[in-house]
């Protein structure tokens, strides 16, 4: 397929592991963000903004593109739908509803069960076979994962409780599994343009959640600081995550790509450090290994 793009993203374009970690340093970043939003923008304010302005932005610079593609597109409505009410408005929604209602223990654990729903769903849908040292190489990132979550103190993964915020998550990553599964049969065009159409589904699905959220007397809408956390979670998790996500899918495959959000509780104590002054542990040091090693065997087969 031919990736029509911004050079700067054709350049990377040959590169899935290089987009992969990019993306995941950006999914990585927007868990900040979304603690730094607390006070400053409600939930469903962030989802149905970022939408709009995402989608105001492509059409902006590549409004030629999304046109041409929209010919391809308009026959294909139901993965339209489909990627943009459960891959974007949903997992965002619920991601950011279950961000304060339960744990950070918790919430990193259940992200990390993602690639197992994407594996298991691949299995059954495309039959999909995973080798042993495949399996190995996912067990082995899992336990990084959990490394992280638990901060290297196995007694409390066994205390683990589940709330009403674990379910909501362990719903996210369920239909964002099923969203990247979906992306083996998208249609052949560019991929700014699909992102640009699932954009505006999002935002007019995101539509019913603001209003619920306002009815509820609930939403905040955002202040300066919340403004610049939006501008972030726009351009970054938003734009450029999802495009390089969506190219990296192309190159690989749904079931590889999806290994590769193991990361994403690696990287996100990592830019705590940083951003919020939190201390760097053994434990991270011990889960990046981890990690790092079980995407080396998952990727191995392929040599």
């Amino acid at each position: 397929m031919t990736f029509h793009s911004p050079a700067f993203i054709r350049k990377l374009g040959t590169n899935p592991y290089l987009l992969l970690i990019l993306t995941t340093l950006m999914w990585s970043a927007n868990g900040i963000a979304g603690r730094l939003a607390i006070g400053e923008i409600s939930p469903m304010a962030i989802v149905s903004l970022r939408w709009l302005l995402a989608s105001i932005l492509l059409f902006t610079f590549a409004h030629k593109q999304i046109a041409q593609d929209w010919k391809v597109l308009k026959h294909h409505l139901w993965l339209v739908a489909f990627g943009g009410v459960f891959g974007f408005t949903a997992f965002n929604a619920l991601f950011y509803l279950a961000a304060h209602h339960t744990s950070g223990v918790n919430m990193t654990i259940l992200q990390g069960s993602l690639p197992i729903f994407t594996l298991i769903g691949a299995l059954a849908y495309y039959r999909t076979r995973i080798t042993l040292l495949g399996a190995c190489g996912i067990l082995l990132t899992l336990a990084g994962v959990m490394t992280v979550a638990s901060k290297g103190d196995w007694d409390t993964l066994l205390s683990l409780s589940f709330n009403i915020g674990d379910v909501w998550l362990i719903v996210a990553c369920l239909l964002y599994a099923a969203f990247t599964l979906s992306l083996r049969n998208r249609p052949k065009v560019s991929g700014i343009g699909f992102f640009a159409i699932l954009a505006v589904a999002a935002f007019f699905t995101a539509i019913p959640l603001i209003g619920w959220e306002m009815a509820s007397g609930e939403t905040q809408w955002p202040t300066l600081r919340g403004w610049e956390i939006l501008a972030f979670i726009t351009i970054g998790p938003s734009l450029l995550a999802q495009l390089f996500f969506l190219r990296a899918v192309d190159l690989i495959g749904p079931s590889r790509a999806s290994v590769f959000t193991n990361l994403v509780p690696i990287f996100g104590p990592m830019i705590a450090i940083v951003v919020l002054g939190e201390a760097f542990h053994a434990f991270h040091a011990v889960a990046l290994v981890l990690v790092l090693g079980g995407l080396g065997l998952a990727e191995w087969r392929r040599a």
